[in-house]
């Protein structure tokens, strides 16, 4: 009888070495940015092309237990279900930086933190001025609050090989801050008829996932790669009672984020280094089914707009609310960033990272005005689907967000020329 190996066959050691390099590919932030644009632009021409009624129909399409209130078309299951993934993410990322980050210690903290929300407030106040005199538009005031964190991020890794570290460190900080914040006015100003006993079950379900995440060694003895098993379904369930309370279920999946422990890692701890904890497994599990499908899903999705040829071009371009968007994000994000952060190193008398100029910081500005994501669900929950201010908006969100990734690209690409030089007479 020929004895049993221990170790895998060779064929499923080449399954699972191309998994993982896949997976790493996925995780990739330029190739997330890539086929983020990507499925947009899929959309767009699918949804403008003589094929256009089988993309609505698709995106259209219900499935799902209509007294669980879960029967939703397949882009209502897309931003509320898929993006629940992603913001989950965001809350594990915002409690790494809270916990041994750079939010975990004040001087470093208070710049980024400030420039979001500047960057927050400016683009709001544009957005409302320019539509002052169109009531109904105003309910679409955070569309340009928010950063696209996989966009701005892939964009900076495409053109920024050579720009200073803390740049990267600034701008990632600035978008989790950003996405906090445009978490919360999506929880206060876009939920309405909040039903209390799903919401109070939600947060209890919540409660236990947090408390097993917390302690789930003692509790099941399982192994930190294993305990999504147990985790996974729990999540699931809370997502399903916040979504019926009437909360933007992807709240839960930032809620949920935040409750998975993250080692607080000490450098004289070398052990720890080696030993990851549920939140990186967590993030390195999930990371690739966000970047790789989630969110080009939810884009798919969310940016398939008939423009209606060369009279709704004609229209979008010349409509308030196109003006607003636009201005805002392109304008009033770098404006609200670049003021605050120079308000608060002269109020503070903290000057910012001797890596950094100013020049740099109008770039991540800039990129900061890629409000793709969270910006087109945002659209989603403030104009009715089907109403011209709903389409009108998602195609104002498309140009700004490419308007400002290409004056961020030729920013910072010089930029990095720069640095790149200075690389090389100093090596």
């Amino acid at each position: 009888m020929a004895p049993v190996s221990a170790h895998p066959e060779p064929k499923a050691r080449d399954a699972q070495h191309r998994t993982r390099r896949f997976a790493m590919v996925l995780s990739n932030e330029a190739v997330g940015g890539l086929l983020l644009a990507g499925a947009a632009i899929i959309a767009l021409v699918w949804a403008n092309s003589p094929a256009a009624g089988s993309y609505f129909a698709l995106r259209d399409f219900e499935i799902g237990y209509e007294p669980w209130h879960l029967r939703l078309s397949l882009g209502a299951w897309a931003a509320d279900g898929l993006l629940a993934i992603f913001f989950f993410l965001v809350g594990l990322e915002l409690k790494r930086e809270f916990v041994s980050g750079d939010l975990r210690r004040f001087r470093t903290a208070i710049m980024p933190i400030a420039a979001a929300t500047g960057g927050v407030v400016v683009p709001a106040i544009i957005f409302a001025v320019i539509v002052r005199q169109y009531p109904e538009l105003l309910q679409g005031w955070a569309i340009p609050t928010a950063t696209d964190i996989a966009f701005a991020v892939a964009v900076l890794a495409i053109v920024g090989s050579h720009l200073p570290p803390a740049l990267r460190i600034f701008l990632l900080t600035l978008a989790v801050v950003d996405d906090l914040i445009a978490i919360s006015i999506i929880a206060v100003f876009y939920s309405d008829h909040i039903a209390v006993v799903p919401l109070v079950l939600a947060f209890a379900t919540i409660a236990l996932y947090g408390l097993i995440a917390q302690r789930y060694r003692k509790f099941f003895g399982l192994h930190s790669g294993t305990a999504w098993f147990i985790l996974l379904p729990i999540g699931a369930v809370a997502w399903a009672l916040m979504h019926a309370s009437g909360i933007h279920a992807t709240i839960a999946g930032v809620l949920l984020g935040f409750t998975i422990p993250v080692l607080h890692r000490r450098a004289d701890r070398v052990a720890d280094r080696h030993q990851p904890g549920l939140a990186e497994k967590f993030e390195h599990r999930f990371r690739p089914l966000s970047a790789g499908f989630a969110v080009p899903l939810f884009a798919f999705f969310a940016a398939g707009v008939a423009v209606g040829g060369a009279e709704g071009i004609a229209e979008a371009a010349t409509h308030p609310l196109t003006f607003a968007i636009i201005a805002a994000l392109v304008v009033g994000k770098p404006l609200g960033i670049v003021t605050t952060t120079w308000v608060m190193t002269k109020a503070l008398r903290a000057p910012l990272d001797p890596t950094i100029r100013w020049i740099d910081m109008v770039g991540i500005g800039l990129l900061a005005g890629i409000g793709f994501t969270v910006s087109l669900l945002v659209a989603e929950l403030s104009f009715d689907q089907g109403s011209p201010a709903h389409d009108i908006a998602k195609v104002a969100i498309l140009t700004a967000s490419v308007i400002a990734a290409l004056l961020a690209s030729i920013l910072l690409g010089i930029r990095n020329r720069r640095y790149r030089a200075l690389a090389r007479q100093t090596a």
